[in-house]
């Protein structure tokens, strides 16, 4: 995985490989951050993976930590506010039901994102 785009003395290298899995996610899909933690070792690593993207150094563009949510599809956090993030997929092409992003329709396959 080539997280060295990343690179930085500051980030560990799981943080590496989150940030570059999620750089990946296109605009009009989602991922999990289950998907994401398993795609970096482990789906247990899921709450890891949102501290991770909570402390995303990396601008929005490079890396858009507002395309990852919660397994159910709920939106999750965000450091500017749920609503941002919501907005920010809408504006994205991507379909939000009752709070919820249409997972049929906007989940990714995470094998797309690995190498």
């Amino acid at each position: 995985m080539p997280a060295e785009r990343f690179s930085s003395k500051l980030l560990t290298e799981f943080k590496r490989q989150v940030y570059d899995i999620v750089s990946r996610i296109p605009k009009g899909f989602v991922a999990s951050y289950s998907q994401i933690a398993e795609a970096v070792g482990s789906k247990n690593y899921a709450r890891a993976v949102g501290n991770a993207l909570h402390n995303n150094p990396f601008p929005h563009e490079k890396v858009p930590c507002h395309r990852v949510v919660k397994a159910n599809g709920e939106i999750g956090g965000y450091a500017h506010g749920r609503d941002v993030k919501m907005n920010m997929l809408v504006e994205e092409g991507v379909e939000i039901v009752k709070g919820k992003v249409n997972l049929k329709k906007h989940l990714i396959n995470i094998n797309l994102l690995k190498e």
